[in-house]
């Protein structure tokens, strides 16, 4: 039995166990699963508008608070109510993205057209003194700023508060708020994270990796040698310990050294089928349960994310589950409060036995989720939709061959609902690929019947099916 390796368009078709193409089929620990599908959780409704970012963020005691912006307003999920949080109108325009990240008990929210904003509990508010910025996030004992406005436009600009003092962003050295431009390379700055004590800014085409020094410079920057850098603000997830990013030639992770690419099996298919000018639009988000990372990228001629990659750390497979999306977010449901404490038991009673300072009380469960096209958020929980994926090519170039079976193996009670298995075949390597029968599966094998020098088959599947391998079975049929 031959292992899938994943969904790979730029290997050579005759590599075993290569899938040229799959639809709502991503990899898992060992071999290939149908994609969640989507659930909207219980009672939330829409968005006003378009979600244009979102974030769960979690406070020095554990309690937590869902946030999302569209172009004019900051909303914060309240039991399953948007409610709004906006400090005023805000002025954002038709490519306006909002970035959060939490700083101790305050939240910190940028859009690059208004001035940054803060949040412990209730509405925001404008950070007086604060840069505009694109990109905020957290970094020691600093919020960094990047793609600033602080009265000058400087696209390449950085900004820091003051250590330990997110509402001070007056330079000073005492204090050391800083700031500064990184203009070894061309280009305003595209994207930015935090990678353990190292702040990382990138461009378009390069990458800066930035280290606390103190008094006087504050921070000092790099350039990461390479032409290498991410396409947009949403285009880089933390995964642990690195930087998952893409890039517009690749796929890349960053661990502070250099950066590797991981997309070299499918590189060049995302070129020929991404939307070169809306790419910067592009989506990562990191599913820390499963070790997958999600891509949602414009397809060519979108102008929207409508498409979707999927990666696995451990195997390094590659996957599709296309979807139209708005934003993403690990959502975290509501925790328990005093007025839904019916919903784990009739009495007091009968509640669990769990100690009142338990997180239990405080958390809810976690899911990786999207804003869809209707502005509505929706978990990765749901039943799975039809899978399919296409094998590679078996055969030779100087003998035909008859396909008498195509066996799949499953992961224990993880087989199809229905499986059935389309059959094509060619008699040369240029020649297009001429459909033949399609069979149901039998046995967990799918009986065919068809000579030719080349053979393929695309496999089509319902429930939640887990496939690991397949063994194709042809025996000669004549010599040239």
């Amino acid at each position: 039995m031959t292992p899938l390796m994943g969904f790979a368009p730029d290997v050579e078709s005759t590599t075993p166990g290569v899938l040229v193409d799959c639809a709502q089929l991503i990899p898992f620990e060992s071999g290939m699963e149908a994609a969640p599908g989507l659930t909207v959780p219980t009672g939330v409704g829409a968005l006003a508008a378009e979600c244009r970012g979102a974030a769960v963020i979690t406070k020095l005691d554990g309690t937590r608070r869902v946030m999302a912006g569209t172009a004019t307003a900051l909303y914060e999920l309240v039991s399953t109510t948007w409610t709004d949080r906006s400090a005023a109108t805000y002025t954002g325009s038709s490519d306006t993205r909002w970035s959060f990240t939490q700083f101790g008990d305050a939240t910190i929210a940028a859009n690059r057209t208004d001035t940054i904003q803060r949040t412990t509990s209730g509405s925001f508010a404008a950070i007086s003194g604060a840069p505009k910025a694109k990109i905020v996030f957290t970094v020691g004992s600093f919020v960094m700023a990047l793609n600033v406005n602080d009265g000058a436009e400087k696209p390449n600009g950085w900004h820091c508060c003051a250590s330990f003092d997110d509402t001070d962003w007056t330079e000073d050295v005492a204090t050391q708020s800083a700031s500064g431009q990184l203009v070894a390379t061309p280009g305003e700055l595209t994207a930015g994270a935090r990678l353990a004590e190292y702040a990382v800014a990138f461009k378009k085409s390069s990458t800066y990796l930035g280290q606390y020094v103190g008094a006087p410079s504050v921070w000092d920057w790099v350039a990461v040698p390479g032409d290498v850098g991410c396409v947009g603000q949403e285009a880089v997830c933390d995964i642990d310990g690195a930087l998952f990013f893409v890039g517009a030639d690749n796929f890349w992770v960053f661990d502070g050294t250099r950066p590797i690419p991981v997309g070299d099996d499918l590189r060049q298919w995302f070129a020929d089928n991404a939307d070169a000018t809306n790419l910067y639009k592009t989506k990562c988000i990191y599913d820390r349960r499963q070790r997958r990372v999600w891509v949602f990228y414009p397809s060519a001629g979108s102008s929207s994310c409508n498409s979707t990659l999927v990666y696995h750390l451990k195997t390094k497979q590659w996957g599709r589950a296309n979807r139209s999306i708005e934003a993403t977010i690990n959502y975290v449901s509501a925790g328990v409060t005093v007025d839904t404490l019916n919903t784990l038991a009739a009495t007091i009673d009968a509640l669990p036995d769990i100690p009142l300072d338990s997180p239990f009380w405080l958390a809810g469960s976690s899911a990786l989720a999207v804003f869809d096209t209707s502005h509505q958020v929706n978990t990765m929980t749901g039943a799975p939709a039809a899978s399919s994926f296409t094998t590679g090519d078996v055969g030779e170039d100087d003998a035909v061959t008859t396909l008498q079976q195509i066996r799949l193996r499953f992961s224990a009670g993880r087989g199809p609902t229905t499986a059935s298995a389309t059959a094509y075949s060619k008699m040369a390597t240029g020649d297009a690929f001429a459909v033949g029968q399609t069979t149901q599966i039998n046995d967990g094998k799918f009986d065919v019947l068809q000579s030719a020098r080349w053979h393929r088959a695309v496999i089509n599947m319902t429930g939640s099916p887990r496939v690991t391998g397949i063994r194709p079975q042809i025996k000669g049929a004549g010599k040239r």
